[in-house]
């Protein structure tokens, strides 16, 4: 074997893998996230509403498998606490204790229903609407349809496409890179 074949030999180890000192080296930490422009303060209503529950002796929620007994105080931390209470407190099936829920889906259902009669709207309303409206707004916003299908959780675009048979505009949807600018331009210079 020739000395330069032995010499790529050794730069070029068979594993797929650099040994650790040809790695890059990456930083240990990561960047902090951004934060939330208005962090919600801790004296909010529903944290509020958690504490009145720990003073009466409930509070806590259900944790999944085994952390119950990993944490055993953590269901009643606030960070475990449901996004959506139930207004009213219920009994646990599995352990008979005490606690309040998530917001059941019907709860939903029902205010959203009330909300599109009080507004007038004449058609069938639903959460799942808010699914297809936002949909359609991303396709008519210019998205790329396999954006929107990652989004909408669709395994096969076929399904994403029927959103595009709302958008039906013809080449009136195309819209040029000069149309983007037309508003910045000074009014002298707008033809018209």
């Amino acid at each position: 074997m020739p000395p330069a074949a032995r010499q790529r030999r050794r730069l070029w180890p068979k594993s797929p893998h650099r040994p650790r000192w040809q790695r890059r080296k990456r930083p240990r930490h990561r960047p902090a996230p951004k934060r939330h422009p208005c962090p919600p303060s801790p004296g909010t209503a529903r944290q509020q509403w958690h504490n009145h529950d720990l003073e009466q002796g409930f509070g806590s929620v259900y944790l999944p498998q085994a952390l119950e007994r990993k944490y055993p105080h953590a269901s009643r931390n606030w960070l475990w606490q449901y996004v959506f209470p139930a207004d009213r407190l219920s009994t646990d099936p599995r352990s008979g204790a005490q606690r309040r829920h998530h917001l059941h889906e019907n709860s939903v259902q029902k205010a959203v229903h009330k909300a599109a009669q009080l507004a007038g709207v004449p058609k069938r309303v639903s959460p799942h609407t808010f699914r297809h409206s936002f949909a359609t707004h991303l396709l008519q916003n210019g998205y790329d349809i396999r954006t929107v299908q990652e989004l909408l959780g669709h395994a096969d675009v076929k399904t994403t496409m029927i959103y595009t048979h709302v958008l039906n505009q013809g080449g009136l949807a195309v819209r040029s890179p000069l149309d983007q600018l037309a508003p910045s331009l000074p009014a002298s210079h707008k033809h018209g």
